[in-house]
């Protein structure tokens, strides 16, 4: 079983507001992020934050807040581990467009993978947990790209960039999409 988390608990200081409220077509990017991962996963959860009145679970950061995306996909593999999740496909509530055949990429690695531009949106083994938390507690790199090295995740290309909502205008951008 496959469980897809919305990793939601930045501060979004460069953006002045909660990102993953803001709107975008009527929605808010939470919810464009949820529609874009629901397909390839069994639950949808948002990792990070308090997420009252949005339909989904919230887990929190593991080992604790404020140790950017890793802290959220550790409480993802967390979170799955116990639920008896295989894996966890990652994506950040800022990443509204994201084409299908990614997942599918992902996935059909088997084991841990990510997008090379973007290492948020990821595919990582439940077992993982305890790994991840353990190199939270013990180092201060917080790179997902290192992290991903060092388990050995296989690095997607795409092949075109993803757009990233991390300013205010950023969502403007998001209509020539």
């Amino acid at each position: 079983m496959i469980l897809g988390a919305i990793l939601a608990g930045g501060r979004s200081r460069r953006f002045g507001t909660d990102k993953a409220a803001a709107e975008w077509r009527g929605q808010s990017l939470l919810s464009h992020a949820a529609q874009t991962l629901a397909p390839h996963c069994d639950l949808v959860v948002v990792s990070g934050g308090r997420r009252e009145g949005t339909g989904y679970a919230t887990i929190a950061d593991w080992p604790r807040n404020d140790l950017g995306p890793l802290g959220g996909i550790c409480g993802a593999l967390r979170h799955a581990r116990r639920e008896h999740f295989s894996r966890v496909l990652t994506i950040a509530c800022d990443t509204p467009v994201v084409p299908a055949s990614l997942f599918t990429r992902l996935l059909g690695a088997g084991g841990s993978a990510y997008l090379r531009d973007m290492p948020v949106l990821g595919c990582w083994p439940a077992v993982l947990a305890d790994e991840l938390a353990i190199r939270l507690e013990r180092s201060s790199d917080r790179s997902i790209t290192a992290w991903a090295d060092h388990v050995a995740a296989l690095p997607i290309d795409l092949g075109q960039a993803l757009p990233n909502v991390n300013h205010r205008e950023d969502l403007y951008r998001l209509d020539a999409v």
